[in-house]
């Protein structure tokens, strides 16, 4: 298995931005263009480029479509987009974009069949799961849903989902390291690939998840946002990084 680095463009109004811990009253605004910070990312070696729509993730409705659309155009590497796909009509407008692989949060929660009815059109899909602990919050992190993340995760083992995104809320945006024991469980827990999110501040702390090890599995990958456009972390390090298996 490959692990891969997965740089991470966040929008808000067609915009950049982070947000801390998922608070969408901390949001930190980038001025730098997304199609650019894109295609920035492709020239520093990414494989892949992660957008999400926060503000369909919290609405429920497809709000950056065009932005998402726009970078997906300009780049020759698979995009992975997530963000208030809770509908078939929804993931279709979304791979409507050009995008290669859609992430599935709140719905694969709230209406895990939704799945397999992507998939079985032929689409890649990725289910989102973030946690705070081991709790799984929906509505762009803002509703408990009351489930832990290993009630949830036989649900999605044979609809024909690719992988699960693991995003840790209390460590996202604060760059003080990702949740290695929670995914070592997590890995443990499905047959699926599983792509790390949050905490990543360093580099280290990508080679520390490149090279975690559950029997003969690892992690497929690592989302980094903030850390990226902040200047902390430098892609084509990262990607390096990433490669130190």
């Amino acid at each position: 298995m490959t692990f891969a680095l997965y740089p991470a463009i966040d929008l808000r109004g067609g915009r950049c931005v982070r947000l801390i811990q998922g608070d969408y009253n901390r949001e930190i605004r980038y001025e730098a263009d997304p199609v650019e910070v894109a295609l920035a990312f492709q020239e520093a070696g990414a494989s892949w480029v992660h957008v999400v729509d926060l503000d369909a993730a919290r609405s429920g409705t497809s709000e950056n479509l065009t932005t998402v659309a726009a970078i997906a155009e300009a780049v020759r590497v698979p995009v992975q987009s997530g963000g208030g796909v809770r509908s078939l009509e929804a993931a279709k407008a979304l791979f409507g974009t050009g995008v290669s692989r859609c992430v599935v949060g709140t719905a694969a929660v709230e209406n895990p069949g939704l799945i397999e009815q992507i998939t079985s059109l032929g689409h890649q899909v990725a289910v989102g799961l973030d946690v705070r602990g081991e709790m799984v919050a929906t509505q762009g992190w803002e509703r408990d849903s009351g489930l832990s993340i290993y009630d949830l995760l036989p649900n999605y083992e044979h609809a024909g989902a690719e992988a699960i995104v693991v995003t840790q809320i209390t460590r996202d945006g604060m760059g003080t390291g990702p949740d290695i024991v929670g995914l070592r469980s997590v890995i443990e827990a499905t047959s699926l690939e599983v792509v790390a999110s949050g905490g990543v501040g360093a580099l280290e702390h990508i080679t520390q998840l490149a090279q975690l090890r559950v029997a003969d599995r690892g992690l497929a990958g690592v989302i980094v946002g903030k850390a990226i456009h902040d200047g902390v972390i430098n892609v084509s390090d990262a990607v390096k990084a990433a490669e130190q298996i």
